[in-house]
């Protein structure tokens, strides 16, 4: 079996209530929320990777203001097609602010749009579970910057 590894930064950025999330196609015809970031490119810093990523899904420059927290799931991907992947992920979770830029969406690239959303609505939502992975970091904001949930997740 192939073993792949991803590591990736993604941002919680909340600001009036609201967090800023992105959309992304859901691989069967529809879309859900992601947490705008992604995966580090050879030689790059994470918090350099958060930056640039946020730049292109949303449009904003921000301010890296902490480090919340370090993501871990490891998965098995089968498919017809190929043998099974053994794949690990390691996101990095950082807390962002806004310092300039326009709200727009992502050009050929992984999203097709960003917006806020109002902290209350969330539920409501079709989301990606990194989402309530980086909402429960910013909350609780654990010493040892990993979510409280994040053993009992399958």
């Amino acid at each position: 079996m192939s073993k792949t590894l991803r590591v990736a930064a993604y941002a919680v950025v909340v600001r009036n209530g609201q967090i800023l999330l992105a959309r992304s196609p859901d691989g069967e015809g529809g879309h859900e929320w992601v947490l705008p970031g992604g995966g580090m490119e050879h030689g790059e810093d994470p918090y350099d990777t958060v930056r640039r990523e946020l730049l292109e899904e949303t449009g904003y420059r921000i301010d890296v203001t902490g480090l919340l927290g370090v993501d871990s799931v490891r998965r098995t991907f089968t498919s017809r097609l190929r043998p099974p992947e053994d794949h690990h992920s390691v996101r990095l979770v950082y807390e962002g602010m806004v310092t300039g830029g326009e709200l727009r969406p992502e050009v050929n690239g992984s999203t097709d749009l960003a917006a806020w959303h109002d902290l209350g609505a969330l539920e409501k939502l079709k989301k990606v579970r990194m989402v309530d992975i980086g909402l429960e970091l910013w909350l609780e904001r654990p010493v040892t910057g990993r979510a409280a949930k994040a053993g009992t997740r399958s």
